[in-house]
């Protein structure tokens, strides 16, 4: 069952990562990495925060180890233990925390999405909350010098979050209903 709920939870994100924040543009910086296969997926099974907090240690150094050609980035998919967004909130603090304290502030970036991510004040059904929503809670593990390097790149990237909220609106729930991004374990 453990390995059924990893395996899909990674085919989950990679369908969501492909289909979602790619498809629509969500993250104009994520096709580049995809295409080289910079992406690197990963799931942690722990069912409490600490177990979740290991696995990122895991992860970060994993990440560190190897050059940026090879591994840009990470995705920590958590299909278990994480159903509440505030608990997971928590947990993806406790692994900023981490960073600073191994002084990684600058070179790693701590991004994080939930299925059930609500922006202050929205609606919990407003469509413009699943620019934040993966399939299954997820921590990724982002290298600054990559992010300073895309946004460089975007001739505006402050405009990429109204541009994301516009997409969404546009799209409707029926048609990011339609994408089949959510779980299927």
């Amino acid at each position: 069952m453990t390995t059924d709920l990893a395996a899909a939870a990674l085919a989950d994100t990679r369908r969501w990562l492909e289909r979602a924040v790619i498809g629509l543009n969500l993250c104009p910086f994520a096709k580049a990495v995809h295409v080289k296969g910079q992406v690197h997926y990963a799931v942690s099974m722990a069912e409490d925060g600490q177990g979740v907090l290991e696995d990122f240690a895991r992860e970060l150094d994993a990440l560190l180890a190897l050059p940026a050609r090879e591994r840009d980035t990470t995705l920590l998919v958590v299909p278990r233990g994480m159903e509440d967004f505030l608990t997971f909130n928590d947990v993806v603090a406790r692994a900023q925390r981490i960073v600073r304290k191994r002084g990684l502030e600058g070179v790693i970036q701590v991004a994080s999405f939930h299925p059930r991510f609500v922006f202050a004040g929205a609606e919990e059904d407003d469509v413009t909350n699943f620019t934040n929503r993966a399939p299954w809670p997820t921590l990724h593990l982002l290298r600054e010098d990559s992010m300073d390097r895309a946004v460089a790149a975007f001739p505006d990237a402050a405009a990429i979050y109204e541009t994301n909220m516009e997409t969404l609106r546009g799209l409707g729930p029926e048609g990011w209903e339609a994408l089949d991004v959510g779980p299927h374990a």
